[in-house]
């Protein structure tokens, strides 16, 4: 039996009314617009009109098909509004919405709805709950996204499946080896096996094994940055130190762009389960805790690159108080001051043709897409942090077996109510004082892993299809090398204290550029720290620029 859908438990959250006098506080934030029966309001893969508050008529909202008519999602009436979160970015519509019979609406463009979330606190937090609730449930049912066409376990699908997840956003997956409608999409644009796999983007263009920016930038995820802006500042990084600090710099009035190679969350978006997080006494996955700092981001008029990789920091000619950016796809960032909150990147094992097996059955994070891969398998886990237990945990749950390898006691490096749960749970076997020492497979496939007992040199061969790699991660500075950013002997950068060297807090010794998170030096690896280094650079960011001339 399935779980019920987001539609069937929150509905009434998903789609609620407004009243007369509510749409009469929200008129100064939009304009009316008449449309006549059968336009279209919206239409998946076009750049959103904003907010829409249905005055009279119906708009019947259906999912996209693109030979045949959509399925009905719901059909708004007057005191219904038209919505999701890429109306607050202006990103393209995820549904198509056609009006039946004659429709006046409210049209609030996406700078206003971001105004009128901050004018209208109570109004605004029903309606930002409506819009994060409709992208929970397009997300669910894949409405409005790429469909990716690739063969289950593919390690292209499973980088595109996961570049989209991570990033919040709808797709579909069909494997032609199982679906007919793969196999007719196959047939269609003639594709050969080698080519797969294939992503239908919602406008029609066909990629062939895109890569993440291209897709992104088909989907309208991405767009180009103005060369000539000047924000007020660049963040660099969207874990949990990065958007912290995007959301509080934005809420205070500063023109804020972030930045990230990949996707929002970091390595803290990646963990099945935060249980040590104040304010969430039962726990909070990674991804839904950095969905919502997000969105929050995104409410506060946060521009968002991603994925968008910087490459080097400018040093020569450069005007006062502007920094510039390079970045891999040849744009150029300026802002007037840089935070750089790049985290850390994962360390790999020191084992032979690791890379052969990377992608399909060597991972770095536990997520449901991988967890369906290991469903009636056996599979390994290499570290003893909080992140590798916590993946542990949640793996038992869908895996046969989980044998964790680890170099040292679990006491020493993870919190004691992780390992009680560990011990608690059957299907996990601890094997201490051990280290993976070859891998053993074929096209990508593993099937067994050998590790090795330190302390009597003995060889014991397992046989897994799936290896996890949580041994910690190095720091992400190596883009830093010729700025003259001071590192430590471990690679990390080095902030100042404040008044003594004259620097400000999290400042680095290059003068507007600032630290924070795990990149920084000296910082405890943890999420609410990382969000309090967040918060607490704002504060001199406002110093620096009140000093520096625009």
């Amino acid at each position: 039996m399935s779980e019920p859908s987001i539609l069937d438990t929150r509905a009434a959250q998903m789609f609620p009314k407004l009243g007369e006098g509510e749409i009469e506080r929200l008129r100064r934030f939009g304009e009316l617009r008449e449309f006549a029966s059968g336009d279209m309001l919206a239409k998946v893969g076009q750049t959103g009109l904003g907010l829409t508050i249905i005055l009279s008529g119906e708009v019947e909202i259906t999912q996209h098909h693109e030979n045949r008519q959509g399925d009905p999602i719901v059909t708004h009436t007057p005191g219904s509004f038209m919505g999701e979160l890429a109306q607050l970015s202006g990103r393209p519509a995820l549904v198509d919405a056609r009006a039946i019979g004659g429709v006046t609406a409210l049209m609030i463009p996406p700078d206003q709805l971001r105004a009128m979330l901050t004018a209208e606190a109570e109004l605004g937090e029903r309606i930002m709950r409506a819009l994060i609730l409709r992208r929970v449930g397009l997300i669910e049912t894949g409405s409005g996204g790429p469909v990716i066409v690739g063969h289950a376990g593919n390690g292209d699908v499973l980088r595109l499946g996961n570049f989209l997840r991570r990033n919040g956003h709808p797709h579909t997956q069909l494997d032609p080896a199982r679906d007919e409608e793969a196999r007719t999409l196959v047939d269609r644009f003639q594709v050969h096996e080698e080519e797969l796999p294939i992503v239908l983007c919602p406008g029609g263009q066909l990629l062939r094994n895109p890569t993440e920016a291209g897709l992104a930038r088909c989907i309208g995820l991405l767009g180009p940055i103005d060369p000539e802006r000047l924000y007020d500042v660049a963040i660099i990084g969207t874990g949990p130190a990065g958007l912290a600090a995007a959301v509080y710099a934005a809420s205070e009035g500063l023109q804020v762009l972030a930045l990230d190679c990949r996707s929002f969350g970091g390595q803290a978006g990646a963990s099945a389960r935060i249980e040590n997080f104040l304010g969430f006494p039962t726990g909070i996955s990674g991804m839904a805790l950095m969905g919502r700092a997000y969105s929050q981001a995104q409410k506060f008029g946060v521009e968002m690159a991603i994925p968008d990789e910087a490459v080097s920091l400018e040093c020569a000619n450069i005007e006062r108080g502007v920094q510039r950016l390079m970045l891999a796809n040849g744009e150029r960032v300026r802002a007037r001051a840089i935070v750089v909150a790049t985290g850390a990147r994962y360390r790999r094992l020191g084992v032979a043709d690791l890379e052969a097996f990377e992608g399909t059955s060597v991972h770095y994070w536990a997520s449901p897409l991988e967890a369906k891969l290991c469903q009636r398998e056996s599979v390994a886990l290499v570290g003893g942090g909080n992140s590798a237990g916590q993946a542990a945990v949640f793996l038992s749950g869908h895996a046969v077996h989980v044998t964790m390898i680890v170099r040292k006691d679990l006491k020493a490096t993870m919190s004691s109510y992780l390992i009680e749960r560990i011990r608690s749970i059957a299907n996990i076997t601890v094997v201490t004082d051990a280290e993976v020492t070859a891998l053993e497979g074929s096209d990508g496939r593993l099937n067994q892993i050998r590790y090795r007992m330190r302390a009597t040199g003995k060889e014991i061969p397992l046989d897994v299809r799936h290896l996890f790699l949580f041994i910690g991660a190095d720091p992400n500075t190596d883009w830093l090398a010729g700025t003259g950013i001071e590192l430590d002997e471990r690679g990390f950068i080095c902030t100042g204290l404040g008044a003594n060297d004259g620097l400000h807090p999290l400042e680095t010794n290059r003068k507007g550029v600032f630290a924070i998170g795990d990149v920084r030096s000296g910082s405890v690896k943890r999420v609410a720290a990382a969000a309090g280094d967040g918060a607490q650079v704002v504060a001199a960011l406002h110093a620096y620029l009140a000093e520096e001339p625009a």
